[in-house]
C-alpha cells in the first residue's frame, strides 16, 4: 500500500506532519534524516515523499538525486524555508512534484500530497498495463510481428501475402493468431492497445 513518507530533521515538524496525515486517515512513516530513510529499506513502499530541503548530513536535494540514481520515482514534495525557494524551483525542473514553504498551510499540504499520491497510482497502473501489453507482444512469433506491422500500416491481406511470399490463407491464420494473443478483435483495437503502452 502506498504511504506518505516524511523526512525532516526538525522533530516538531516531523511530529506535527505525522499527526496531520494520520488524523486524515493516511498511513505515514517519518525519519529524522535522509540516511535513516535509505537505511530503513522501506523506500519501495513510499507513495509520496515530503522532504526537507536543508538537513544535516545528506540534504534533501542530495537524497532526491540518490532516489533518481537508484530508480525510485515516487513524487517528492520539498518542504522549504523562504531562502530555499530557488533551490526548490530547480528541483521541480528535475522532476520534483512540488514545494511548500514553511510555515505551511495544513490543508494545502494535504491537498498537494493527495494529488501526488493520485498521480503516482495512475502512473503505476499505466506502467502495469504497458508491461502486460509487452508480455503479449513477446508471445508473437517473428512472422506474426511482420504481419502485425503490415496490418497496422493498413495493408490488405493480399498485399501482405505478396510482400511476404505466402498465401492469403497463411496471412489470415497469422492475423487471427495475432488478434487472439493480443486480446483484440480488430486492427483498430490492436492499434489502440499498442498505443497505450507508450
Amino acid at each position: 500500500m502506498s504511504q506518505i513518507f516524511i523526512v525532516d530533521d526538525d522533530d516538531a515538524i516531523r511530529d506535527a506532519l505525522g499527526w496531520l496525515f494520520r488524523s486524515r486517515g493516511h498511513t505515514v512513516r517519518t525519519w529524522p534524516s535522509a540516511e535513516a530513510l535509505i537505511g530503513s529499506g522501506e523506500i519501495a513502499h513510499c507513495g509520496c515523499l515530503l522532504l526537507d530541503i536543508r538537513m544535516d548530513g545528506m540534504s534533501g536535494l542530495e537524497l532526491f538525486g540518490w532516489l533518481h540514481e537508484h530508480g525510485h520515482d515516487m513524487p517528492v514534495i520539498f518542504l522549504t524555508g523562504h531562502g530555499d525557494v530557488p533551490m526548490a524551483v530547480g528541483a521541480i525542473k528535475q522532476g520534483a512534484f512540488d514545494f511548500v514553504e514553511k510555515p505551511f498551510n495544513d490543508n494545502e499540504l494535504v491537498d498537494r500530497a493527495l494529488a501526488a499520491l493520485d498521480m503516482h497510482q495512475q502512473q503505476q497502473s499505466k506502467r502495469a498495463a504497458a508491461q502486460a501489453i509487452e508480455e503479449r507482444v513477446a508471445q508473437l512469433t517473428q512472422r506474426e510481428i511482420e504481419v502485425m506491422e503490415r496490418v497496422l500500416a493498413g495493408q490488405m491481406n493480399k498485399v501482405i501475402a505478396s510482400d511476404l511470399g505466402v498465401t492469403m490463407r497463411t496471412v489470415e491464420v497469422h492475423r487471427a493468431r495475432i488478434f487472439e494473443k493480443m486480446g483484440v478483435r480488430s486492427a483498430v483495437e490492436l492499434a489502440q492497445v499498442l498505443a497505450a503502452r507508450k
